[in-house]
């Protein structure tokens, strides 16, 4: 994969305690890495030769060169 052509998304935390977690690629898919954001706290993220996926729980505003969408409430 070309790294000039990996997508890149902004993910701003709306509340306390969002979750973002890296999914690998390949036959299995596994979790790679998380991190916990609280409110106001932002993170770029990067799809990459390792990363296929990137689950987001929390209320949070995510930014890609698609658009812009808004994760649901926490339970």
């Amino acid at each position: 994969m070309n790294p000039n052509q990996n997508d890149y998304v902004v993910i701003k935390a709306i509340e306390d305690g969002v979750n973002v977690i890296g999914l690998t690629r390949g036959s299995d898919t596994r979790f790679h890495h998380s991190e916990k954001l609280d409110k106001g706290e932002v993170m770029i993220a990067q799809f990459t030769e390792h990363t296929s996926a990137i689950k987001i729980r929390g209320k949070a505003l995510i930014q890609t060169s698609y658009g812009e969408i808004e994760s649901g409430e926490r339970k």
